[in-house]
């Protein structure tokens, strides 16, 4: 594996593979990586000859200066992690070489995508997203670029972005990897005690029990009936809606393929999200 810090390096390296016709796969971290992240590298392994994986804690969508600073960082750790899962280019670069001066960022019509859940509670949060990821699109080049469903609105967004600028990429899904318990493997759990991590297994409960509800309740019963689960718990619930898979609106009476309850909450000083599809597609 080679460890690439610049721009220049990386677009050189990767044009050389291209022209042998090599596919390039990416997969887009903010580093802190765990098995999650490893599952998505295994994916672009399957699918593509050649595997890029980017670490960049990304400071434009971050709206908390502080969950900003207090963002998990183990550069080393990761290297040796995507080393040892197969990946071909770390990319380690800096903000410098991400955000150049001068720089010209297209405006992207998310629709009401950015607007809602997440958009809501982390304003210009979508922004930041879109921002870096196109960067890193233009940058890389990838066939197919691997994303997980932990964060389900942000995959939403970016097939967004991609459809809306005509990018030749495919954006590739996968589900969510989660412990032996259910909870979401994320970078964030590392800021949690053993404690905590027994405390949120409620968040994955609650998503099991409203699947189980929808195949008796409206989604509006399934809804109300998950609040009121969660609160048998200890944390802290910032929202949780069931939506169109695709819009992203609320489903208040009718299931559609594909709903998917999505929540975020805090943990302590921790937030998390997560969600799960209740009706198959």
């Amino acid at each position: 594996m080679e460890i690439i810090n610049t721009v220049k390096e990386l677009k050189q390296a990767l044009s050389s593979l291209r022209k042998k016709g090599k596919s390039v796969g990416f997969v887009p971290t903010m580093g802190a990586l765990h098995q999650g992240h490893m599952d998505l590298v295994n994916r672009a392994n399957t699918e593509c000859d050649v595997v890029v994986a980017s670490v960049f804690v990304n400071p434009t969508q971050f709206n908390n200066p502080s969950d900003l600073k207090l963002y998990p960082r183990t550069p080393e750790a990761d290297g040796e992690l995507l080393k040892k899962f197969g990946c071909d280019f770390a990319f380690f670069p800096s903000v410098e070489e991400i955000y150049p001066e001068n720089r010209i960022v297209p405006q992207v019509d998310l629709g009401n995508l950015d607007q809602v859940m997440e958009g809501e509670f982390r304003p210009g949060h979508f922004n930041g997203v879109v921002q870096v990821v196109l960067r890193l699109f233009q940058i890389v080049e990838p066939d197919k670029a691997f994303f997980g469903l932990k964060d389900f609105q942000q995959v939403a967004v970016v097939k967004r972005m991609v459809s809306e600028l005509k990018l030749p990429v495919q954006v590739v899904s996968c589900e969510t990897l989660r412990t032996e318990k259910g909870l979401a493997m994320s970078s964030r759990n590392k800021r949690l005690s053993e404690e905590q991590k027994e405390e949120a297994l409620i968040i994955f409960r609650t998503l099991s029990k409203a699947k189980e509800d929808a195949s008796r309740f409206s989604s509006a019963e399934t809804l109300q009936r998950a609040k009121a689960f969660f609160k048998t718990g200890n944390l802290q619930l910032e929202y949780l809606h069931i939506v169109h898979p695709e819009t992203l609106q609320d489903l208040t009476d009718n299931w559609v393929p594909g709903a998917t309850m999505c929540i975020a909450c805090f943990c302590g000083e921790v937030r998390l999200i997560d969600n799960l599809t209740l009706i198959p597609y």
